[in-house]
């Protein structure tokens, strides 16, 4: 038998309390629990699919849930770990860890399962036809037009407003091939996602997994979510503020964050940061097979507009789509997130973790088709392999399980939503001036 915390000698397994697991969560010694089996993740999470952080952020924790969340094929996941395993929970120990909630957590698991038997994990092959359709008719058209009708400052807006939809509309359609939830076999969905993002978006599909499914793991938590990491332009939540503001730093007039938001965030997301990142980390992870995919995406567009545009015109015209496109993906993305909770980690269970940094926007066609469905946010973070048409199917089980349980849920307006965003970054900025002044 193992004990103290050590792993045994090969083919050997050992019991181990929660204390013991969670002496192990450093990069250079790294265990995890999944159904009260521990395993020694420390060399196979710089292999893993996912990347090796969101594995790493469950480190000396129970990452069941997570695990059942990410995977849709768990028994194949089951040969990856059966030579990680180095033992199992003492029975005297509970199945979770922290602050979690085995009541919740077995309440929220029979609803999994039970929207799995419904079908609810399945997607409906024409909705997602239909929506590949609109990406690719509204980008023929755009072309069309300015090949029949001109160059003008009319029809070349009219033209750069086309592109920006259809570059939002491939946004949330490679994220479903993203999150697993179009085919049954994830090779497919891997494949049709490096198509998506790559030749109709030029990113990169192995950037946008080991990014994304961090926020998903642990959303809002610092540390761990890159989606809040801010590069010190803002400050977020209210423990951050008040931390800058008695540490005295001040690397912007936070107070002011709510306005130069709009200078900085929706406009050079995309065609700035996102855009160098996402080169930078192609090139520097030598990942040729997604480079080669976003070059396509290059000289598609290039052959098709420099006739039109020249070198210059085209690229200039590539610009301002991604800068239409980058407000309207802050916006849609920010809105549910935002103003939301964001601390440092909590060690919650799946369902208060999701509810308290996400929330909803009201449901409506436009609203669905606006936002990729992520007005269903809430849903989205519960079920991630879930298509996102059947949100709406198991969304008011979601509610009645948080009003079981005493867990707020959170709808909307779209325009509440946004301005939502505002009122946190102001928010935020008073509470660090005064700890920056007082405190």
């Amino acid at each position: 038998m193992g004990g103290g915390g050590q792993q045994t000698e090969q083919g050997e397994t050992g019991v181990y309390t929660w204390e013991e697991v969670q002496k192990h969560r450093s990069k250079n010694d790294r265990w995890l629990v999944i159904d009260r089996k521990v395993y020694n993740i420390t060399q196979w999470a710089k292999r893993h699919p996912g990347g090796s952080h969101v594995i790493g952020h469950y480190g000396g924790e129970d990452a069941t849930e997570a695990f059942a969340a990410f995977h849709p094929d768990q028994k194949l996941v089951q040969k990856f770990l059966r030579p990680l395993l180095v033992g199992e929970l003492a029975a005297t120990e509970p199945s979770q860890d922290g602050k979690k909630n085995a009541a919740i957590m077995q309440d929220f698991d029979d609803l999994r399962v039970q929207a799995e038997k419904e079908g609810l994990f399945r997607a409906e092959p024409l909705f997602f036809c239909l929506h590949l359709g609109h990406i690719l008719l509204l980008e023929a058209l755009a072309w069309l037009m300015v090949s029949n009708w001109g160059t003008s400052w009319t029809v070349t807006l009219l033209c750069a407003v086309m592109l920006a939809t259809s570059q939002s509309q491939a946004g949330w359609l490679q994220h479903d091939f993203g999150h697993l939830s179009v085919f049954k076999k994830s090779k497919w969905n891997h494949l049709v996602h490096k198509f998506v993002i790559g030749h109709l978006k030029g990113a990169s599909a192995n950037w946008w997994n080991h990014r994304h499914f961090q926020h998903h793991a642990k959303p809002n938590t610092f540390r761990k979510d890159p989606d809040i990491y801010m590069l010190d332009i803002f400050v977020l939540g209210k423990t951050q503020p008040v931390e800058y503001g008695i540490k005295k730093i001040k690397y912007m007039p936070y107070n002011y964050q709510h306005h130069y938001f709009h200078l900085v965030a929706p406009p050079l997301l995309i065609p700035v940061f996102y855009n160098f990142n996402i080169m930078k980390t192609m090139v520097t992870r030598r990942d040729w097979v997604d480079l080669a995919w976003a070059t396509t995406y290059y000289l598609r567009y290039f052959y098709c507009y420099i006739p039109l545009f020249g070198l210059l015109g085209s690229l200039g015209l590539m610009f301002f789509v991604r800068f239409l496109e980058s407000h309207w993906f802050v916006w849609v993305t920010q809105m549910n997130h935002l103003p939301m909770e964001i601390e440092h980690e909590r060690h919650q269970d799946w369902l208060t973790m999701q509810l308290q940094s996400t929330c909803n926007i009201e449901q409506s066609f436009f609203n669905d088709w606006f936002s990729g469905h992520l007005n269903f946010q809430i849903e989205h973070h519960l079920f991630p392999r879930m298509p996102r048409h059947n949100y709406h199917l198991v969304a008011q089980r979601v509610r009645e399980l948080c009003e079981k349980h005493g867990i707020p849920y959170q709808m909307k307006t779209l325009w509440r939503g946004m301005v939502d965003v505002v009122r946190s970054l102001k928010s935020s900025g008073d509470l660090w001036l005064d700890a920056y002044l007082h405190k």
